[in-house]
């Protein structure tokens, strides 16, 4: 075996450097605090210095839950006015675009062939009417002739039937009377429900054609109805709003000119009875009043409907929840110290959310977070709007990395 020997300066350094090493791996499988030392400089003033953040208080309110989103106006009834007969136009009584109330007269049609079958129809009841009072009188002295044992029963019999037929072919010509006045009906086209009247498509002397030829079309528009996507996960509270009257829904017109553009109230009436299962989504309606004619078939509105509303609520900027693998936590001040609080999420509406697991007046750590250790020391700073929204702006991408930072050992 070769040995070899160490001056004695470099054995006086070598022997510190190997306790040092020896120290270190008796302490390596302890993992939780082997990095720690390593950190923090002599004395642990890093882990002492406080972090600075932005608290925003807890606070007890009523949240309403609301939807946003684009509908469609639709109107209520939009009819199609089709001729019932084979004619020709003899008049047009209306104008496009003009407002008609329900049985005003639209058309009248070339009736002339149609009055001709009327009468002969009642020229046919009146004839056998006549019939039918000569055989009534028949019968009459028949039964005369037979309390004198002049005629026998069966003659008596016989002009009763003469009598019954008679009055049935009476009764077949009134109801031909009846059609032939139907017919004759058809001639005035009115209208069949109150409306705005659209392009007329004939004039007179335009031959149409039954149930081929459309007219005009007649367009209900107050009150009008807005279509509209309801979330599945509302679809419970609207179709418990529907039997007190549905839930107020609030509709604004895209337009540019915002001091005119008022807001159009209006409730929940419909609700489809399927749900898409591509979007998750159920398609809704709720019905306005239109006096000015805002709404227009075939717009496009933003539309609100305020679903339910939760009751005493606590609310947290939703900038403060961090989403972690272990759930969702927000960071609370307590005694200069920030104590990561796991919270439930019940809602969230806008830049707020109402959570579980905070009791109202907390301080809740809004900016800063990121920078955050249970049991940290940290520093109030007062919280302003800038610094608010701008949390707001950046939630997502702050809140994943102080998740990752939170779920840290």
């Amino acid at each position: 075996m070769t040995r070899f020997h160490l001056p004695a300066r470099a054995t006086a350094l070598a022997l510190p450097l190997a306790a040092a090493l020896l120290a270190g791996c008796q302490r390596a499988p302890d993992g939780a605090g082997a990095a720690a030392p390593a950190a923090s400089p002599p004395g642990g003033a890093a882990s002492a210095a406080p972090v600075g953040v932005t608290t925003v208080a807890a606070r007890q309110h009523d949240l309403p839950i609301t939807i946003s989103g684009a509908g469609a106006v639709t109107p209520l009834s939009s009819v199609d006015v089709r001729p019932q007969v084979n004619s020709v136009i003899a008049k047009v009584h209306i104008r496009e675009g003009q407002f008609v109330k329900a049985g005003e007269l639209l058309f009248t049609l070339d009736a002339r062939s149609d009055e001709a079958r009327v009468a002969q129809a009642q020229a046919q009841v009146a004839r056998d009417q006549a019939t039918l009072a000569d055989a009534q009188r028949q019968l009459t002295r028949s039964r005369e002739l037979l309390a004198q044992n002049f005629i026998s029963q069966g003659q008596v019999d016989a002009n009763q039937a003469t009598v019954d037929a008679a009055a049935a072919l009476v009764a077949a010509d009134r109801a031909a009377l009846a059609a032939a006045r139907v017919a004759l009906g058809y001639a005035r086209i009115t209208a069949p429900s109150a409306g705005r009247v659209g392009t007329i498509a004939v004039y007179p002397g335009t031959a149409v054609k039954a149930s081929d030829t459309s007219l005009v079309t007649i367009t209900q528009l107050d009150p009008i109805a807005v279509a509209f996507a309801l979330p599945q996960r509302l679809l419970p509270d609207a179709l418990a709003a529907l039997p007190g009257g549905g839930a107020p829904v609030s509709a604004t017109l895209p337009d540019a000119n915002q001091a005119t553009n008022q807001v159009l109230q209006g409730r929940l009436k419909f609700v489809d009875n399927l749900v898409d299962a591509g979007s998750g989504t159920v398609k809704a309606k709720a019905v306005f009043d239109n006096p000015g004619n805002r709404l227009w078939p075939g717009a496009f509105v933003n539309i609100s409907m305020t679903a339910r509303v939760l009751k005493g609520a606590v609310l947290v900027p939703q900038a403060s929840v961090i989403q972690g693998s272990r759930g969702d936590i927000v960071y609370v001040v307590a005694n200069g110290h920030a104590e990561a609080r796991p919270v439930q999420v019940v809602q969230g509406q806008g830049e707020e959310a109402a959570v579980s697991g905070v009791r109202p007046g907390e301080r809740i750590v809004l900016d800063g977070r990121q920078n955050l250790r249970p049991g940290a020391a940290v520093v109030e700073r007062a919280a302003t709007s800038a610094s608010a929204g701008s949390a707001s702006a950046s939630g997502s991408a702050s809140a994943s990395s102080a998740a990752r930072k939170a779920s840290a050992p």
